[in-house]
Protein backbone atom coordinates (compact mmCIF):
# COMPACT_ATOMS: atom_id res chain seq x y z
CA UNK A 1 0.00 0.00 0.00
CA UNK A 2 0.75 3.71 -0.70
CA UNK A 3 -0.48 6.70 1.04
CA UNK A 4 0.02 10.11 0.38
CA UNK A 5 -0.49 13.19 2.25
CA UNK A 6 -1.93 16.72 1.25
CA UNK A 7 -2.09 20.02 3.75
CA UNK A 8 -4.82 22.42 2.97
CA UNK A 9 -5.29 26.00 3.34
CA UNK A 10 -8.06 28.08 1.91
CA UNK A 11 -6.79 25.80 -0.72
CA UNK A 12 -8.72 26.25 -3.95
CA UNK A 13 -11.12 23.38 -5.40
CA UNK A 14 -9.08 23.14 -9.10
CA UNK A 15 -6.04 22.47 -7.38
CA UNK A 16 -7.55 19.79 -4.86
CA UNK A 17 -9.51 18.22 -8.34
CA UNK A 18 -6.07 17.94 -9.75
CA UNK A 19 -4.27 16.49 -7.38
CA UNK A 20 -6.76 13.98 -6.81
CA UNK A 21 -6.26 13.58 -10.67
CA UNK A 22 -2.43 13.02 -10.99
CA UNK A 23 -2.40 10.73 -7.66
CA UNK A 24 -5.50 8.79 -8.65
CA UNK A 25 -6.21 7.15 -5.55
CA UNK A 26 -7.25 3.57 -5.02
CA UNK A 27 -7.30 0.99 -2.72
CA UNK A 28 -3.69 0.48 -2.93
CA UNK A 29 -3.26 3.85 -2.77
CA UNK A 30 -5.05 6.10 -0.20
CA UNK A 31 -4.80 10.04 -0.28
CA UNK A 32 -4.67 11.85 3.03
CA UNK A 33 -5.99 15.83 3.27
CA UNK A 34 -5.18 17.07 6.28
CA UNK A 35 -7.01 20.68 6.42
CA UNK A 36 -5.76 23.40 8.67
CA UNK A 37 -8.34 25.90 7.51
CA UNK A 38 -9.52 27.51 11.05
CA UNK A 39 -12.24 27.41 11.79
CA UNK A 40 -13.49 24.29 11.28
CA UNK A 41 -14.56 21.29 14.09
CA UNK A 42 -11.58 19.99 14.69
CA UNK A 43 -11.25 16.32 13.80
CA UNK A 44 -10.55 12.76 16.17
CA UNK A 45 -9.21 10.62 13.14
CA UNK A 46 -8.99 10.13 9.17
CA UNK A 47 -12.60 10.56 7.78
CA UNK A 48 -13.44 9.42 4.64
CA UNK A 49 -14.96 11.83 2.42
CA UNK A 50 -17.23 10.20 0.21
CA UNK A 51 -17.97 12.86 -2.35
CA UNK A 52 -14.45 11.93 -4.03
CA UNK A 53 -13.44 8.56 -3.80
CA UNK A 54 -13.89 5.76 -0.67
CA UNK A 55 -9.60 5.90 -0.90
CA UNK A 56 -9.23 9.93 0.15
CA UNK A 57 -9.73 10.53 4.18
CA UNK A 58 -9.54 14.29 5.49
CA UNK A 59 -8.66 14.98 9.23
CA UNK A 60 -9.53 18.68 10.20
CA UNK A 61 -6.78 20.19 12.66
CA UNK A 62 -9.82 23.11 13.76
CA UNK A 63 -6.54 25.50 13.24
CA UNK A 64 -3.09 26.24 11.36
CA UNK A 65 -0.52 24.20 13.46
CA UNK A 66 1.69 24.56 10.94
CA UNK A 67 2.70 22.80 7.62
CA UNK A 68 4.99 19.98 8.89
CA UNK A 69 2.81 19.30 12.18
CA UNK A 70 -0.06 18.55 9.37
CA UNK A 71 1.88 16.28 7.61
CA UNK A 72 3.02 14.82 10.75
CA UNK A 73 -0.47 13.60 11.24
CA UNK A 74 -0.65 12.11 8.31
CA UNK A 75 2.81 10.23 8.12
CA UNK A 76 1.38 8.48 11.64
CA UNK A 77 -1.35 7.44 10.21
CA UNK A 78 0.44 6.05 7.33
CA UNK A 79 2.19 3.86 10.13
CA UNK A 80 -0.69 2.97 11.85
CA UNK A 81 -2.00 0.63 8.56
CA UNK A 82 1.55 -0.23 7.46
CA UNK A 83 1.68 1.82 3.97
CA UNK A 84 4.85 1.00 2.46
CA UNK A 85 5.84 4.34 0.90
CA UNK A 86 4.81 7.96 2.24
CA UNK A 87 4.00 10.91 0.11
CA UNK A 88 4.16 14.55 1.08
CA UNK A 89 2.61 16.56 -1.93
CA UNK A 90 2.26 19.98 -2.75
CA UNK A 91 -1.10 20.55 -3.81
CA UNK A 92 0.01 22.63 -6.89
CA UNK A 93 1.59 19.75 -8.22
CA UNK A 94 0.61 17.48 -11.27
CA UNK A 95 1.59 14.43 -12.88
CA UNK A 96 1.20 11.12 -14.55
CA UNK A 97 0.04 8.45 -11.52
CA UNK A 98 2.33 6.02 -13.51
CA UNK A 99 5.00 8.49 -11.61
CA UNK A 100 3.69 6.86 -8.47
CA UNK A 101 4.41 3.36 -10.22
CA UNK A 102 7.77 4.01 -11.42
CA UNK A 103 8.96 5.28 -8.07
CA UNK A 104 7.49 2.69 -6.29
CA UNK A 105 9.70 -0.01 -8.49
CA UNK A 106 12.57 1.59 -8.12
CA UNK A 107 12.35 1.90 -4.64
CA UNK A 108 11.74 -1.85 -3.86
CA UNK A 109 14.78 -2.61 -6.07
CA UNK A 110 16.94 -0.63 -4.12
CA UNK A 111 16.30 -1.28 -0.46
CA UNK A 112 18.99 1.41 0.24
CA UNK A 113 17.21 4.61 -0.75
CA UNK A 114 14.94 5.97 1.98
CA UNK A 115 13.72 9.27 -0.09
CA UNK A 116 13.00 9.64 -3.80
CA UNK A 117 12.66 13.08 -5.80
CA UNK A 118 11.40 12.97 -9.61
CA UNK A 119 12.14 15.35 -11.94
CA UNK A 120 10.34 18.94 -11.59
CA UNK A 121 9.31 21.46 -13.91
CA UNK A 122 7.68 24.32 -14.22
CA UNK A 123 4.70 25.44 -16.19
CA UNK A 124 6.52 26.11 -19.31
CA UNK A 125 8.65 22.38 -18.90
CA UNK A 126 11.71 24.13 -17.57
CA UNK A 127 13.41 22.14 -15.37
CA UNK A 128 13.35 23.49 -11.57
CA UNK A 129 16.86 22.87 -9.80
CA UNK A 130 15.88 21.03 -6.51
CA UNK A 131 19.10 19.21 -5.64
CA UNK A 132 20.88 21.03 -3.52
CA UNK A 133 23.56 20.90 -1.07
CA UNK A 134 23.20 21.39 2.40
CA UNK A 135 23.15 25.03 2.87
CA UNK A 136 25.55 27.90 5.01
CA UNK A 137 23.87 30.71 5.75
CA UNK A 138 25.39 32.90 2.94
CA UNK A 139 24.03 30.38 0.67
CA UNK A 140 20.58 31.22 1.85
CA UNK A 141 21.61 34.77 2.04
CA UNK A 142 22.84 35.76 -1.42
CA UNK A 143 20.34 33.47 -3.02
CA UNK A 144 17.51 35.43 -1.37
CA UNK A 145 19.00 39.41 -1.17
CA UNK A 146 21.93 39.60 -2.99
CA UNK A 147 21.52 37.68 -6.24
CA UNK A 148 23.41 40.53 -8.01
CA UNK A 149 26.41 40.52 -6.72
CA UNK A 150 29.94 39.59 -8.49
CA UNK A 151 30.30 35.43 -7.49
CA UNK A 152 26.76 35.05 -6.70
CA UNK A 153 25.14 33.37 -9.29
CA UNK A 154 28.54 30.69 -9.19
CA UNK A 155 27.91 30.31 -5.62
CA UNK A 156 24.29 29.87 -6.51
CA UNK A 157 24.67 27.27 -9.43
CA UNK A 158 27.15 25.34 -6.87
CA UNK A 159 24.51 25.08 -3.99
CA UNK A 160 21.93 23.83 -6.74
CA UNK A 161 24.17 21.71 -8.32
CA UNK A 162 23.90 22.93 -11.75
CA UNK A 163 26.62 21.57 -13.16
CA UNK A 164 25.08 18.00 -12.93
CA UNK A 165 22.94 18.75 -15.40
CA UNK A 166 20.10 16.97 -14.02
CA UNK A 167 19.80 14.56 -16.00
CA UNK A 168 21.05 11.06 -14.16
CA UNK A 169 20.05 10.00 -10.26
CA UNK A 170 22.07 11.54 -7.77
CA UNK A 171 22.21 11.06 -4.09
CA UNK A 172 22.18 14.69 -2.71
CA UNK A 173 21.28 15.47 1.17
CA UNK A 174 19.06 18.43 0.52
CA UNK A 175 15.96 18.20 -1.90
CA UNK A 176 12.89 19.91 -2.51
CA UNK A 177 9.69 19.04 -0.25
CA UNK A 178 7.17 19.62 -2.97
CA UNK A 179 6.91 15.69 -3.84
CA UNK A 180 9.18 13.43 -0.74
CA UNK A 181 8.74 10.01 -1.60
CA UNK A 182 9.43 8.55 1.53
CA UNK A 183 9.92 4.86 2.67
CA UNK A 184 7.72 4.24 5.77
CA UNK A 185 9.62 1.55 7.57
CA UNK A 186 12.93 4.07 7.76
CA UNK A 187 10.49 6.80 8.97
CA UNK A 188 9.18 4.04 11.67
CA UNK A 189 12.34 2.54 12.64
CA UNK A 190 13.91 6.08 13.15
CA UNK A 191 11.64 7.95 14.17
CA UNK A 192 11.39 10.04 11.66
CA UNK A 193 8.77 13.28 11.49
CA UNK A 194 9.05 16.76 10.69
CA UNK A 195 10.36 18.87 13.75
CA UNK A 196 7.25 20.88 14.45
CA UNK A 197 8.92 23.62 15.70
CA UNK A 198 9.23 25.18 11.78
CA UNK A 199 6.05 26.51 11.36
CA UNK A 200 6.88 26.53 7.37
CA UNK A 201 9.97 26.46 5.88
CA UNK A 202 13.01 24.74 6.45
CA UNK A 203 10.99 21.53 7.76
CA UNK A 204 11.98 19.25 4.50
CA UNK A 205 15.35 20.57 4.51
CA UNK A 206 15.81 19.54 8.43
CA UNK A 207 13.84 16.09 7.74
CA UNK A 208 15.91 15.68 4.46
CA UNK A 209 19.11 15.98 6.74
CA UNK A 210 17.94 12.95 8.86
CA UNK A 211 17.09 10.74 6.18
CA UNK A 212 20.26 11.01 4.37
CA UNK A 213 21.97 9.74 7.69
CA UNK A 214 20.28 6.53 6.92
CA UNK A 215 20.01 5.90 3.48
CA UNK A 216 20.31 7.24 0.29
CA UNK A 217 17.95 10.13 -0.92
CA UNK A 218 17.86 10.22 -4.46
CA UNK A 219 16.87 12.80 -7.00
CA UNK A 220 15.54 10.24 -10.25
CA UNK A 221 15.01 12.19 -13.37
CA UNK A 222 13.59 9.49 -15.42
CA UNK A 223 9.46 10.50 -14.22
CA UNK A 224 8.43 14.17 -14.80
CA UNK A 225 6.13 16.30 -12.10
CA UNK A 226 5.16 20.06 -12.89
CA UNK A 227 4.94 22.02 -10.11
CA UNK A 228 3.27 25.58 -10.03
CA UNK A 229 6.17 26.95 -8.01
CA UNK A 230 4.99 30.39 -6.35
CA UNK A 231 8.05 31.00 -4.16
CA UNK A 232 5.63 33.03 -2.01
CA UNK A 233 8.31 34.27 0.31
CA UNK A 234 8.91 36.43 -2.60
CA UNK A 235 6.01 37.95 -2.76
CA UNK A 236 5.11 38.10 0.75
CA UNK A 237 6.42 39.84 3.32
CA UNK A 238 4.66 37.59 5.64
CA UNK A 239 5.55 34.71 3.91
CA UNK A 240 9.75 35.92 3.59
CA UNK A 241 9.42 36.72 7.80
CA UNK A 242 8.39 33.11 8.37
CA UNK A 243 11.38 31.71 6.18
CA UNK A 244 13.84 33.88 7.94
CA UNK A 245 12.30 32.53 11.39
CA UNK A 246 12.73 28.85 9.93
CA UNK A 247 16.08 29.64 8.59
CA UNK A 248 17.36 30.97 12.21
CA UNK A 249 15.96 27.74 13.73
CA UNK A 250 17.88 25.33 11.39
CA UNK A 251 20.98 27.16 11.91
CA UNK A 252 20.62 27.40 15.38
CA UNK A 253 19.71 23.86 15.68
CA UNK A 254 22.85 22.55 13.29
CA UNK A 255 25.40 25.48 13.69
CA UNK A 256 25.89 28.17 11.51
CA UNK A 257 29.60 28.52 10.27
CA UNK A 258 30.79 25.25 11.78
CA UNK A 259 28.95 22.28 10.80
CA UNK A 260 31.11 19.23 10.30
CA UNK A 261 28.31 17.12 9.45
CA UNK A 262 27.06 19.48 6.80
CA UNK A 263 30.63 19.42 5.53
CA UNK A 264 30.95 15.85 5.27
CA UNK A 265 27.36 15.14 3.52
CA UNK A 266 28.10 18.07 0.96
CA UNK A 267 31.44 16.49 0.40
CA UNK A 268 30.33 13.32 -0.43
CA UNK A 269 28.26 14.28 -3.28
CA UNK A 270 29.02 13.68 -6.63
CA UNK A 271 27.66 15.05 -9.84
Amino acid sequence: MITASVVLFHTPQNLIDTIIRSYRPSAERLLFFVDNTPGMEKSERFMPVAEYSPYIYIYRTGRNPGYGCAHNIAIRESIRIHSEFHIVLNPDLSFEPSVIDALSSYAREHTDVVYMLPEVVDQNGKVQHLCKLLPTPSDLIFRRFFPFLPGAAEKNNRYVLLDSGYDHIMNPPCLSGCFMFMRVSTLEKYNLFFDERFFMYCEDFDLMRRLHRVGKTIYYPYVQITHAHERSSYHSFKMMCHHISSAVKYFNKYGWFKDKERDKMNSGVTI
